[in-house]
């Protein structure tokens, strides 16, 4: 079902500041940066292998990522894995008794379709599953 680590998504307060570390200290290119707002952030992608790095800052206090740095700072706030079909994955893990944030894929960023699974029923991580458009 899950074909590869896709991102470590980390919570921050400012994008471009937290970028420094990634860019001026460890030589990494960004992506660029884009908004979300449906989920009420900007992302910033930092490929790193074959993985990426996603940081988030929150565009509107009320978004889950700015609930999650009120409640518990910046940091790792999901891990994502890319899976080659959302549906058949979403429909695995509600078999398997996981309960699912998204009952159905929303868009996330790069126009990935995502959904998330409950970290009370992933052992307290908060996991993203991706489908990425294949070109």
């Amino acid at each position: 079902m899950i074909g590869k680590i896709s991102h470590l998504g980390i919570a921050v307060q400012n994008i471009e500041a937290a970028a420094k570390l990634y860019t001026d200290v460890f030589g990494l290119l960004t992506a660029g940066t884009e908004e979300v707002p449906d989920q009420k952030v900007k992302v910033c992608f930092i490929p790193i292998g074959e993985s990426r790095v996603e940081l988030l800052e929150p565009t509107d206090p009320e978004g889950a990522v700015a609930k999650f740095i009120a409640s518990k700072g910046e940091g790792i706030h999901h891990v994502a894995y890319e899976v080659e079909d959302l549906e058949k994955a979403l429909a695995i893990c509600r078999e398997k008794g996981l309960r699912l944030i998204d009952e159905k894929p929303r868009r996330g960023a790069g126009g990935a379709r995502i959904a998330f699974l409950h970290p009370k029923s992933t052992g307290g991580v908060l996991v993203e599953l991706c489908e990425h458009a294949h070109e």
